[in-house]
């Protein structure tokens, strides 16, 4: 591996040696330092453009608002009125009766016995009598007669005239002002600025890199190694396009929509209400109240005392003690339940026609004709002016020829302006150098297509 590296450090070397030997060889006229300047010259004719502005003509069809009349039907109601017979139904009070049957609890009362039993202590020596009287109430039923008092409602009947108020809508037309707004459109006149490329091409030289060389180079130690070294390269002319972008005014119109206000006298049917005051007879029932008396006989008990005198014995010394049997009286009360019938009043309330004649409105339709105005959209041709720029290919041949043109080492000579045989391409065919940057051209305004009659 090691001889490997060290033969082809050896190859490189030798193949640098042998192109130093052959630039050495013309004494450096080779190298591209040692060129002139009138080398760099252009040495044969090139082609080049120029612009050229021409004015063209264009329809554009502008929009124009035209008032038209035309004439629309249209549905107006009137409203008239008619007598309609319309049956009501009022409520109508009457009084009836019904038997109506209720209970009355009555007492009755009953007397009974009971035996009770108690001891008595009975003298053995001496016997006495005491008087012990009692009080005894007893019952004493009698039969009276009580006023029952009750009001009643009896109904009474009359005929009155009710006033009856009816608004009725009566027409009334007038004649007014009426305020009405439409849109007129005015055209307004604006300018826009329009900017366009009027450039030129320039003629620039540029150098061209130029290949890499192995080249002996010392390092930091003196010892020389070897580098690739860029040589500089040929120098071309190159075309370059120059903008230039020059600002224009271009009018434009436009329409503006303005508002007019205009005072049309306008016929107006209005209705005016009215009232109506009719008479209508009416049967009003009302109820008169009237107090009745009725005699209930009514069973009342009193109570009556009685003093019953007794003799109780008294027995002295020694008393014995001795039970005794007796009967008490108990008078009970007990409710005995009777059904009873009464006539009891009640209104019952029915309906009875009766007639009503009323106004009834009515709408009636009727066409009119109303004229009206409407604008019809309609296009306007017109002639408008505008600059067309185009490049035009021209052949430019160098003032001052090269030396070796002069000697007759040219391979075709300058003496005709062909240099070389080259010659100016066909009008319209670009060049190789044409093709670096087209020239910017203006862009035309789109004509708008005419619209339809009638849009």
């Amino acid at each position: 591996m090691k001889n490997f590296w060290i033969s082809a450090a050896i190859t490189l070397v030798t193949m640098a040696s042998g192109q130093f030997a052959e630039a050495a060889r013309y004494c450096g006229a080779a190298s591209y330092s040692c060129c002139p300047t009138t080398a760099c010259q252009p040495t044969a004719c090139y082609t080049t453009c120029r612009v050229e502005r021409q004015t063209c003509q264009r329809t554009v069809y502008d929009t124009v608002q035209e008032p038209q009349q035309f004439v629309v039907q249209r549905t107006v109601y009137d409203q008239t009125f008619e007598d309609v017979q319309e049956t009501c139904y009022r409520n109508v009070v009457e009084t009836q009766y019904r038997e109506q049957s209720y209970q009355v609890c009555r007492p009755v009362y009953e007397t009974s016995c009971r035996e009770e039993r108690y001891t008595v202590q009975k003298p053995v020596f001496e016997t006495s009598f005491r008087d012990c009287s009692y009080t005894v109430r007893r019952p004493v039923y009698e039969t009276q007669m009580r006023e029952c008092r009750r009001v009643v409602q009896r109904p009474v009947f009359e005929t009155i005239e009710r006033e009856c108020r009816q608004t009725v809508m009566r027409q009334v037309t007038e004649t007014v002002n009426q305020e009405r707004c439409f849109n007129v459109c005015e055209p307004v006149t604006t300018f826009r600025t329009v900017r366009q490329d009027c450039g030129r091409w320039v003629t620039q030289q540029v150098q061209l890199p130029g290949r890499c060389c192995p080249t002996l180079v010392p390092d930091a130690c003196g010892c020389p190694r070897l580098t690739m070294v860029q040589r500089p390269g040929p120098v071309v002319c190159r075309r370059v396009w120059c903008p230039q972008v020059v600002e224009r005014q271009i009018p434009c119109t436009t329409y503006v929509t303005r508002q007019v206000r205009q005072s049309c006298p306008v016929t107006v049917c209005r209705l005016v209400p009215e009232v109506v005051v009719t008479k209508v007879p009416q049967r009003v029932c009302r109820m008169t109240c009237e107090t009745v008396v009725d005699q209930v006989p009514v069973q009342v008990c009193r109570w009556t005392e009685q003093v019953v005198s007794q003799k109780v014995p008294v027995r002295t010394c020694k008393m014995v003690s001795e039970e005794c049997v007796r009967k008490i009286p108990v008078r009970t009360c007990k409710m005995v339940t009777e059904t009873k019938t009464c006539r009891v009043p009640f209104c019952v309330t029915r309906q009875e026609p009766f007639t009503v004649t009323r106004r009834v409105a009515r709408c009636v339709p009727r066409t009119e004709n109303v004229n009206c105005t409407r604008y019809v959209t309609r296009c306007v041709p017109r002639v408008e002016n505008y600059e067309v720029c185009r490049l035009v290919p021209q052949t430019v041949c160098p003032t001052t020829a090269c030396n070796s043109c002069e000697t007759g080492a040219c391979a075709g000579g300058c003496a005709d302006g062909s240099c070389g045989g080259v010659s100016a391409p066909a009008a319209g065919v670009p060049t190789p150098t044409d093709t670096a940057k087209p020239p910017i051209a203006p862009i035309p305004e789109t004509t708008p297509a005419a619209p339809a009659p009638g849009a």
